[in-house]
């Protein structure tokens, strides 16, 4: 297997990733892979649905990071790995998995990736979506009751109570950690641009040679 490109796309919630995601997916198509930290969130199954809905989910401790990091080594050394898939409306993982294989460049898109150090290391180009806290707050908000089947009050309630401080406490510092920080996510054209250029050399470098 040729050199894989491993990418980090980090930020808070509603900053734009998957926008920053799914522009460089739609341009580079079957040479990029999208890994995204959200569905190694832990299953649940002990636990109540009511249960489940109080739980902290912007912390490192709601992740099972240890798994991404294990699938992201095999993918990089070229095998094929079962992502889990994790159901939002009933805030547990479902009983299914994505089959995700190989390829010349592959996207790990999360809040928190940039928190542990073992994930980060692994990472080629580590890219913070920076944006307005109040941009966000809308996002998320408009997302949660359209796609996620939630109601305003919880939304509301769920990134006072956690979303905010544990942005603050764990998101905004692992800025820090970042080779590129871009505004306003996928509306950033010469961002975008500058990206895509170094992927676009990464997937077309054995040609040159």
């Amino acid at each position: 297997m040729d050199e894989i490109m491993i990418i980090g796309i980090a930020g808070g919630t509603g900053s734009g990733k998957t926008t920053l995601t799914n522009r460089i997916k739609e341009r580079f198509g079957e040479d990029v892979t999208v890994v995204y930290h959200d569905n190694y969130y832990k299953r649940h199954d002990e636990m109540t649905y009511e249960e489940r809905c109080l739980l902290n989910y912007d912390h490192p401790d709601a992740f099972d990071t240890d798994l991404m990091i294990e699938h992201i080594k095999k993918l990089r050394q070229g095998e094929t790995v079962q992502c889990p898939v994790y159901d939002f409306t009933v805030h547990n993982r479902s009983d299914r998995f994505t089959e995700i294989r190989p390829t010349k460049v592959i996207l790990i898109e999360g809040i928190l990736i940039f928190e542990n150090q073992e994930l980060r290391d692994l990472m080629d180009i580590k890219v913070f979506v920076d944006t307005d806290a109040d941009v966000r707050i809308l996002r998320r908000i408009l997302r949660d009751v359209k796609e996620r089947g939630r109601s305003l009050d919880s939304v509301v309630s769920q990134y006072l109570n956690t979303v905010k401080p544990m942005h603050e406490q764990f998101v905004e510092p692992s800025k820090r950690s970042a080779d590129i920080i871009v505004l306003e996510g996928g509306q950033n054209v010469v961002a975008l641009d500058i990206l895509i250029q170094r992927i676009y050399a990464h997937v077309h470098k054995e040609e040159r040679a």
